[in-house]
C-alpha cells in the first residue's frame, strides 16, 4: 500500500510578484526549492492565507537568493502582491517508509527570510 505524504513545504511565502500574461505556474526562489528538494516543474499545491485560495500549479524556478514568489497566469487571479501562501508537495509513500518518513520544512518570516526550517 502506498499513502500520500507531505514531501516538502514553504510555509507563510509571501508573493513579491504577479503576472497575468504569463502562461502558468509558481515562480519560487531557487535557493527555497533547492533547500526543501522541490524540483522545477514540479506539481505543487498552494494555499493562500489571506484569502483561502487553494489552486494546483508548478513550480519554476526564479534567481538564486531573490526570495521571489510569483503568481503566474491564472494564478495570478487568486492572490495579490504580500499576501502570504503555502507551497507543498506531496509523495507517495510505502507503509515500510512511513515510519520514518520526515518532510522538509522552511518558514520565512519578513521579505521571505528564512526563520526557521525542519529535516533540511
Amino acid at each position: 500500500m502506498q499513502i500520500n505524504l507531505l514531501r516538502c513545504k514553504i510555509h507563510r511565502a509571501e508573493v513579491t510578484d504577479s503576472n497575468t500574461h504569463y502562461e502558468g505556474s509558481l515562480g519560487i526562489d531557487i535557493s527555497f526549492m533547492d533547500r526543501i528538494g522541490l524540483n522545477p516543474y514540479e506539481k505543487i499545491l498552494c494555499g493562500n492565507i489571506e484569502n483561502g485560495n487553494r489552486f494546483e500549479t508548478y513550480a519554476i524556478p526564479e534567481s538564486h537568493n531573490s526570495k521571489s514568489i510569483v503568481l503566474n497566469g491564472a494564478t495570478a487571479h487568486l492572490g495579490q502582491i504580500s499576501d502570504k501562501i503555502i507551497i507543498m508537495s506531496f509523495a507517495l509513500v510505502t507503509t515500510e517508509e512511513l515510519e520514518n518518513w520526515k518532510p522538509k520544512i522552511i518558514v520565512l518570516g519578513e521579505k521571505n527570510k528564512i526563520i526557521n526550517s525542519t529535516n533540511c
